[in-house]
C-alpha cells in the first residue's frame, strides 16, 4: 500500500513558478513508476509528466514540455513537477499518481494509487 500527500500548489501569475511535492508512505514507494495528472474545472483529468521508478525514463505531455520538470528523491520518497511559464491554461487541480511496475504508463487507468490533490492557479 501507498499513500500519496502532494504540496506546493497556490496562486501564481502568468510566467510564474511553483514547484509541487508529492511525498509517498510505504518502503517500496521507489519500485514505482511515479506521475502527475491535472484536472482543470470542467474537463477531463489528463496526463502531465511521469517519471520511471528509478528516475532513468521522463514523459511529459506535450503542452508542458520545455516548461515543467519532474524529479524523484527515492531516499527522501518524493517526487516534484518543477513548473516554469506558467500560464493560465495551466490552472487546475494537479495529481500525483504511483503504478507497481518497471514500465511507466502514461493512461490513468494503470496507476495504482492517487493523492487528493493540489490547487494551482495561474492568473493573467
Amino acid at each position: 500500500q501507498v499513500q500519496l500527500v502532494e504540496s506546493g500548489g497556490g496562486l501564481v501569475q502568468a510566467g510564474g513558478s511553483l514547484r509541487l511535492s508529492c511525498a509517498a508512505s510505504g518502503r517500496t514507494f521507489s519500485f514505482y513508476a511515479t506521475g502527475w495528472f491535472r484536472q482543470a474545472p470542467g474537463k477531463e483529468r489528463e496526463f502531465v509528466a511521469a517519471i520511471s521508478w528509478n528516475g532513468g525514463d521522463l514523459y511529459y505531455a506535450d503542452s508542458v514540455k520545455g516548461r515543467f520538470t519532474i524529479s524523484r528523491d527515492n531516499a527522501k520518497n518524493t517526487v516534484s513537477l518543477q513548473m516554469n511559464s506558467l500560464k493560465p491554461e495551466d490552472t487546475a487541480v494537479y495529481y500525483c499518481a504511483a503504478a507497481r511496475g518497471l514500465l511507466v504508463p502514461l493512461e490513468q487507468r494503470r496507476y495504482d494509487f492517487w493523492g487528493q490533490g493540489t490547487q494551482v492557479t495561474v492568473s493573467s
